[in-house]
């Protein structure tokens, strides 16, 4: 471990991947195809070889801005290891090209799980395997760095929760002041054993429910990054039951508060779960929303009398419950009761509510993307005090200091956020439709991409416009897209800031 802290982190990510890739190997070995596993044989001793002479060559070596090298480390890493992933993945499929390979990889890695592959039958076991892995790993990349990199930085949501609270001066110091490289040894340490431990549970408990191994293996993994690959080409819409259902709802809300993985290292402000902001918007999102939907496909039931199918109703209710939180958690799967309610009230699907819970988001610090919930709370909390103050101008808010402070501070920048995201949605839409797209597959994929929920696209669209259809330059806007979706619109600003660069 001492070894691997003198490295940059780049190399030792690089590392991890080149090891990543035995688990595919050993697998298609344990199935007889050997000729999908030895591109990733042989995909892991060139990059491990590789990673080893950089890290030689790097050892010790001591950034002089540790903020600018952390986010450029980020940045550099959605950069390079698709690239590195993409190798074999490409050369055990034979008949894609290196650039699909890349946007493949970088998908999952961005847990945006926008698929290039339609039900064809090229892809096997072992690389839908490979891909619920990079998906997974960068699950726990985001969730890692987004406690022990962005938190320091006043990104990622967190600038919402300075905002709101006031800072510990000595404590201030010392996290601005820990060497990166401690602070990722430290949260991994403590939140490794417990993704590991999730997923495993899940995994079992899918197993237990009668869903297959291999696939409750990838489920496992998919759920615990929000990143919605299925293996299953060009399909996010599980066949498994209600109760494999059930056991994948109760994990995603793990991608609602970050409390579930992590204590906030100021404890002064923790209440519960019961008492967290961002669960308690969700519940009533997810309410709200859902109640909506069945109601919708009710009104369509009633039109056809068949109001008095109890059953179908009950179907209905559960596939709106279950989507509405897959979406919002930016995962993106699909019940199979939601092609039942749509069969049984014959209406479209309503995509543009999708698209809305997915730009919504999880929480802060965990695995899911969008805008995040805690910076929603913050607006709403704000509203409500302008509303009060309309109606009774010289009262005082409640809430104590730290409420008030959320609703005036930690509004004031959740706002600048929301803003900067609504500008890149429209960017991503404008160039999309100037490569030839039409306005609403501009939108839907533009959403998808930024919001990393990649089957978003599917749901809007209606399967009529797939990501394979694409040509390349849409493709290359939407990696950016993903990237910048993955990271944060703040993260870049960082980047571009003259005074960044500034010895």
């Amino acid at each position: 471990m001492t070894v691997l802290m003198r490295l940059p982190l780049m190399v030792v990510l690089m590392g991890i991947t080149s090891l990543a890739m035995l688990l595919p190997a050993l697998f298609a070995v344990m199935l007889d195809q050997h000729r999908i596993s030895q591109p990733f044989f042989y995909g892991a001793v060139l990059f491990g070889t590789l990673s080893t002479l950089v890290g030689l060559a790097t050892a010790n070596h001591k950034p002089l801005n540790a903020a600018r090298s952390q986010l450029t480390t980020l940045v550099s890493a959605y950069l390079i290891l698709p690239a590195m992933m993409a190798v074999p993945f490409r050369e055990a499929i034979g008949d894609v090209s290196y650039f699909n390979a890349y946007f493949e990889m970088l998908s999952s890695l961005t847990t945006t799980g926008a698929s290039i592959f339609e039900i064809d039958g090229r892809l096997s076991d072992p690389l839908h395997l490979w891909r619920a892995i990079v998906g997974w790993m960068g699950g726990f990349f985001i969730l890692l760095t987004g406690i022990a990199v962005m938190a320091p930085l006043n990104l990622g949501g967190f600038e919402v929760m300075r905002a709101g609270h006031r800072a510990d001066t000595k404590t201030e110091q010392m996290i601005q002041s820990a060497d990166m490289s401690e602070r990722l040894v430290r949260y991994c340490e403590k939140l490794l054993p417990i993704y590991i431990g999730a997923t495993f549970i899940l995994w079992l408990a899918l197993i237990l429910s009668g869903t297959r191994a291999f696939t409750a293996l990838c489920l496992a993994m998919s759920t615990l990054s929000t990143s919605g690959i299925v293996p299953d080409e060009g399909s996010t819409t599980l066949s498994l039951g209600v109760i494999p259902e059930t056991l994948i709802f109760v994990f995603l809300i793990l991608a609602i508060t970050r409390q579930t993985f992590t204590d906030d290292y100021r404890i002064a402000v923790i209440k519960g779960l019961r008492f967290d902001r961002e669960l308690r918007l969700a519940f009533w999102v997810v309410l709200s929303v859902t109640l909506a939907m069945f109601l919708r496909h009710w009104v369509g039931a009633f039109d056809v009398d068949e109001e008095d199918n109890f059953f179908a109703a009950l179907s209905a209710l559960w596939g709106a419950l279950f989507t509405v939180m897959s979406f919002l958690t930016t995962t993106g799967f699909v019940s199979q009761e939601w092609d039942a309610a749509r069969a049984w009230s014959a209406l479209p699907t309503p995509g543009l509510i999708f698209a809305g819970l997915a730009m919504l988001g999880g929480g802060v610090a965990t695995t899911a993307g969008g805008v995040k919930l805690l910076r929603v709370y913050a607006l709403y909390k704000n509203g409500v005090r302008e509303l009060e103050q309309l109606i009774h101008p010289s009262s005082i808010g409640n809430a104590g200091w730290m409420g008030r402070e959320l609703r005036r501070d930690g509004a004031f920048v959740a706002w600048i956020f929301f803003m900067l995201f609504g500008l890149s949605v429209a960017a991503v839409i404008v160039l999309l439709t100037v490569t030839g797209l039409d306005f609403e597959a501009a939108v839907a994929f533009g959403i998808a991409a930024l919001s990393t929920t990649g089957p978003l696209a599917d749901m809007v669209t209606g399967n009529t416009l797939t990501y394979a259809s694409l040509p390349a330059l849409p493709k290359t806007i939407l990696m950016i897209a993903m990237v910048v979706g993955r990271l944060e619109t703040l993260a870049f600003i960082a980047l571009f800031n003259p005074d960044f660069w500034r010895s």
